[in-house]
């Protein structure tokens, strides 16, 4: 059997200037990073942006599990079969983080024959964007120290610097460290951390800025510390916001790119689901919806997470409005949910089937209460049984969701036809009545309260006396009417991940809140969850390789 990687390389691209005219985009209209890579031009969207939109539909899944799902996979694959299909459509993705590359992940641009490519160019350092984004980040702490250190004319109080530097790697031991050691020269003494560069609020910025203006009105918005007053000091207040947007000039255009079968692929922006908001950038959708009859995108693991964050934050900030959302779950990761151990998921059992569902039934719950019509699809495995496939076909239509299979890692857009047609005749036949969970003039301890209640399944909510307080300064500051973006574990419902299936009744503990005044959220932390990952004990980085001829092996 080939790998992903085998595939990718034996695919025979287009050039992305071909790829390109199927949306009508014009040579004069691209940045080319090679042949095979390309920026859209600030032209395009003046040309564009007066065209009727299409129809937006959303790929969300299951929590994720060890027996796997393929949310970008089924994207990518339906992607293709309606292009199969003979319809104008476009995929729009984020772009992987170097950090879980070389983790866990391994690579993440699809699988088998429903990926994007180049691979290669995606899972690693493509246009440079995340790049940018650490600059930018970092150059903002580095002229916040520098303002300590000649003076602190903002009076800025060292105890209360909540900027942190930013690294687009998995490295547990940058979590909490010392600077300004050394001698007097070298800077004032204080704690400081790093973070992975997709939980940066300047990544955040950056995926729902609508444009240069917006962006930079947003980067001066962005708090840093607080004086000894205890009131805000912003980037703004640092003279740091046109360096920082010249840094971003670049990264802030949606790159493009195609998959397997050439459908026009938009990857852009990047932010982790379970520690930030989960999508790719609002000008990459914008812009999709005005080149394309219908836009397929994704958000990232499972639907308590980035399902929840893109319609609760980027729908409500941007003004969109899905047509149609798919749920992708697996059989085996069912079985998985109700108990089965890993090793044993090929083996038929029904039973644990219907333990494991309930998962399942949570989330198409939880979408409906957004009045979206909801397609569960089944990547189907050679080990799936009819009986158990019948089970979850009938479990779903019972419960008012659409139903179809999936064999798109297999077969690409042909085996994604059967999916792609339920989703069209949804589109057609199933009016959405899209509206956000809860309403922007809650409090912020009752938004967190109605997402863990209604999304994850909680009895109650606890706060640690520092986010109590913390929460109530975000407030005080007239930040109250902003949505909510929860940090937490991708695994489980609950803030537990090892409570899988459909835990109810449990507390959710928020140890922390912070404001994002620039990507206009709040984010308060349950759990331990961590925004600096750490690697695993055997990394894939240790796979990953490059022989003399430039060919890279490892990436899957």
């Amino acid at each position: 059997m080939k790998t992903d990687i085998e595939i990718a390389q034996e695919s025979e691209l287009q050039p992305i200037k071909e790829v390109a005219l199927q949306l009508g985009i014009t040579e004069d209209e691209l940045d080319f990073y090679g042949k095979y890579k390309a920026k859209f031009t600030d032209e395009l969207w003046d040309r564009v942006k007066d065209n009727p939109d299409g129809k937006l539909v959303l790929v969300t899944a299951i929590n994720p599990t060890p027996a796997g799902e393929g949310k970008t996979t089924t994207t990518v694959g339906l992607g293709q079969a309606f292009g199969k299909l003979g319809k104008k459509a476009v995929i729009a993705l984020r772009e992987p983080s170097l950090g879980p590359c070389f983790g866990i992940k391994g690579g993440a641009a699809g699988g088998g024959y429903a990926q994007v490519v180049p691979m290669e160019d995606l899972n690693l350092h493509f246009t440079g964007d995340f790049h940018a984004i650490t600059s930018a980040n970092n150059l903002l702490a580095a002229l916040l120290d520098n303002h300590i250190q000649q003076g602190n004319a903002l009076r800025i109080d060292t105890k209360q610097v909540i900027w942190k530097r930013c690294l687009d790697m998995n490295d547990r031991a940058l979590r909490n460290i010392v600077i300004g050691m050394g001698k007097k020269a070298d800077g004032v003494v204080r704690e400081d951390h790093f973070i992975i560069t997709v939980a940066s609020e300047i990544m955040a910025i950056l995926c729902l800025a609508e444009n240069m203006e917006d962006l930079k009105k947003r980067l001066g918005r962005i708090i840093v510390a607080y004086d000894y007053d205890g009131n805000p000091v912003t980037a703004e207040q640092l003279k740091a916001v046109g360096a920082m947007a010249a840094l971003l000039k670049d990264a802030i255009r949606p790159n493009l790119i195609q998959t397997l079968e050439h459908t026009p692929a938009i990857v852009h922006g990047g932010p982790f689901a379970n520690i930030a908001h989960g999508c790719n950038s609002v000008r990459a959708t914008k812009t999709a919806l005005k080149l394309a009859d219908y836009v397929i995108t994704e958000a990232g693991f499972g639907a308590d997470l980035g399902a929840e964050k893109f319609l609760d934050i980027k729908c409500r900030m941007a003004g969109l409005k899905p047509d149609a959302v798919v749920l992708v779950a697996t059989v085996r990761a069912l079985k998985y949910n109700g108990g089965v151990a890993k090793a044993d998921l090929s083996a038929e059992n029904v039973e644990a089937l219907k333990k494991g569902i309930v998962n399942l039934e949570k989330h198409i719950e939880n979408l409906q209460k957004y009045k979206v019509p909801v397609v569960v699809t089944l990547n189907r495995f050679i080990t799936d049984s009819p009986a158990e496939l019948a089970f979850v076909k009938e479990f779903c239509e019972a419960r008012g969701a659409e139903f179809a299979l999936s064999d798109v890692w297999e077969k690409g857009g042909e085996g994604g036809i059967e999916l792609a047609n339920k989703v069209l005749s949804t589109l057609e036949t199933k009016e959405s009545h899209f509206e956000p969970l809860y309403k922007d003039e809650l409090s912020i301890c009752e938004k967190i309260e109605t997402i863990a209640k209604e999304i994850y399944g909680a009895g109650s909510v606890t706060y640690d006396p520092a986010a109590k307080k913390a929460i109530a300064k975000i407030e005080a500051m007239g930040f109250g009417n902003v949505p909510v973006c929860m940090a937490k574990n991708q695994y489980s419902l609950s803030d537990d991940q090892t409570k899988l299936g459909r835990p109810e009744g449990f507390n959710i503990n928020i140890r922390e809140a912070y404001i994002s005044a620039g990507a206009g959220f709040v984010v308060a932390i349950t759990g331990t969850i961590m925004t600096m990952p750490g690697l695993p004990k055997t990394p894939a980085a240790e796979r990953i390789d490059v022989d003399e001829a430039g060919k890279i092996t490892g990436l899957f």
